[in-house]
Order: structure tokens, then C-alpha cells, then sequence
């Protein structure tokens, strides 16, 4: 599996994302054996949705 993580987390505590089929898989990448959510299409638009539009920010 290809996990990846944004370009600009170099050293900090990020999400990692990889695709299986149709769903988009997250995990935590400072403990990548904590788990795995696994987002269908819809559940993962709806996610970089509330990341881009701010609706996250200070949670």
C-alpha cells in the first residue's frame, strides 16, 4: 500500500492517506498502528471539504 502525507508535514505530526479500490484510507502518521478509518467517495469529499473550507481549524 502507497501511503502518503502532505508534502508541506514534513517533520510534524500529520494524516496519512492511501487508496484501496474506491475508498480512501487515513491514518495517524505518528502511530500508523493506532488504526485506519476507511472513507467511501462520499465521506471523503465531505472531509476535504471541512479541511479546505476551515471548519476544522481548532478542534
Amino acid at each position: 500500500m502507497n501511503w502518503r502525507k502532505a508534502s508541506h508535514s514534513e517533520d510534524s505530526d500529520c494524516v496519512e492517506v492511501a487508496a484501496l479500490g474506491s475508498s480512501a484510507l487515513v491514518r495517524d502518521s505518528k502511530d500508523p498502528a493506532a488504526g485506519v478509518l476507511t472513507l467511501d467517495s462520499v465521506q471523503w469529499n465531505a472531509l476535504l471539504n471541512a479541511v479546505r473550507s476551515g471548519d476544522l481549524n481548532g478542534r
